[in-house]
């Protein structure tokens, strides 16, 4: 789910943007989806500095059909959980949320996005929306390249 081109959504995760109509909402309940993937991007990677820490993804039951066939249906719904790296004792652990990123699919509604409508939530707080009316520049920009996957950059394995 990223490049180097996606720095500038996430260089504004210190920065909220002001509060945008409620487009894509907030996934409540999103823990309890099916995980797709966990991964860290520690010091010394190019995106740490916009996407350091420890990134976990879930995705809605329709999003999970949609990563086992390569067509996500208007309704799936993925989200990318960023939160700190904390490393204690030799282990790497979870710390502060920083940000809940979400992908939610209405091919009609976010045309202009590839069918994705995108927004993230600051420290996972539904109130405190980064992308707003910003997500070509912010979101889109970096998933562009992916048509060939649905935009999608995760994959599914059993």
């Amino acid at each position: 789910m990223f490049r180097r081109a996606c720095i500038p959504l996430f260089a504004a995760l210190a920065v909220s943007l002001p509060v945008q109509a409620a487009d894509v909402p907030y996934p409540e309940g999103y823990r309890t989806w099916t995980h797709v993937k966990s991964m860290a991007i520690l010091p010394g990677h190019p995106l740490y500095e916009s996407f350091g820490g420890i990134h976990h993804l879930y995705a809605n039951a329709k999003a999970v059909q949609g990563y086992r066939t390569g067509q996500f249906k208007d309704g799936s719904v993925i989200v990318f959980d960023l939160l700190e790296a904390d490393t204690q004792d030799a282990a790497l652990n979870e710390g502060t949320r920083k940000a809940v990123a979400v992908m939610r699919r209405d091919a009609k509604r976010y045309a202009a996005t590839g069918g994705w409508g995108f927004e993230g939530f600051a420290a996972g707080d539904p109130s405190r929306r980064m992308v707003g009316a910003n997500a070509k520049a912010a979101c889109f920009a970096c998933h562009a390249p992916r048509a060939d996957t649905a935009y999608v950059f995760s994959t599914w394995r059993e």
